[in-house]
């Protein structure tokens, strides 16, 4: 297993994985995909944290660094579509990425990392709070 940022390459595995994150929606675009892409890049220690296996994409999670006026001007992060396919999931590929994706952001400089989700699922709080995020 590789843990690794995103590529443009990647977009179209990244886009696919998704569907297992909100089954129900229809897939983004790959013209917006790549554009939405390109924007992320733009911000210094953003990205796609991608877990790749075999050359399969099969875990993922976003991570945006902001910057901030306080704390001395320290960024803080944020992570964001945390999503593992469903063939790969109570591996420990979830967390991995988790874990990925904080180490980047506190090397970004950040003074604080935090885990977003919009879902009220408890399996899902009791993932993130395995992982270590409250």
């Amino acid at each position: 297993m590789i843990l690794r940022l995103a590529t443009q390459d990647d977009l179209t595995q990244v886009v696919q994985l998704y569907r297992h994150l909100i089954p129900e929606e229809a897939p983004c675009n790959l013209n917006t995909a790549e554009a939405s892409f390109t924007q992320l890049m733009q911000w210094h220690g953003s990205g796609i944290i991608v877990a790749e296996i075999n050359g399969a994409i099969m875990a993922s999670c976003t991570l945006v660094v902001i910057p901030n006026l306080t704390r001395g001007g320290k960024p803080y992060g944020l992570i964001e579509n945390v999503v593992t396919h469903a063939d790969a999931r109570r591996t420990g590929l979830g967390r991995q990425v988790l874990h990925f994706a904080a180490e980047q952001e506190w090397a970004a400089g950040c003074y604080k990392v935090m885990l977003l989700t919009g879902t009220d699922r408890p399996d899902n709080h009791a993932f993130y709070a395995a992982a270590g995020f409250e």
